[in-house]
């Protein structure tokens, strides 16, 4: 007889055929493109700020509502709100221990993280449309 492969699983593992969930390295990804398109889309926000300094109400309301700052914020507002949901998602799966605790502030976290991109979304359509 021949001897048993060797298997880096655990006895448990083995025993309930768990291997990895397959989702790590997605979400690893996900974050780092954010960051990565957060930081551009940082500074081109800084720049539309910088821009609208010093300007009267309507002039403010003008460029906000022009089509290409809409875009480049609603980009910003997207990206942020994702990156945020992702690494609150992973800090809590990684320190909340509790399983119900954890499953009600996970649902908290991505309540709060709609929230505030469809509030975000909302106020810039508001105003490039003149809703």
């Amino acid at each position: 007889m021949s001897e048993p492969a060797r298997s880096m699983r655990t006895p448990l593992g083995r025993v309930r055929h768990l291997g990895s969930a397959h989702h790590g390295t997605r979400v690893f990804w996900h974050q780092r493109l954010t960051s990565v398109s957060n930081i551009v889309l940082s500074i081109a926000v800084i720049v539309i700020i910088i821009g609208l300094l010093g300007r009267n109400h309507a002039a403010v309301v003008q460029i906000l509502g022009s089509t290409f700052v809409a875009i480049t914020l609603l980009l910003f507002i997207v990206s942020s709100v994702y990156h945020m949901w992702l690494g609150m998602q992973v800090i809590i799966e990684d320190y909340v221990h509790d399983e119900s605790w954890k499953l009600v502030v996970l649902m908290a976290n991505t309540f709060f993280s709609v929230a505030v991109g469809l509030a975000a979304v909302f106020a810039i359509l508001k105003l490039s449309f003149g809703l």
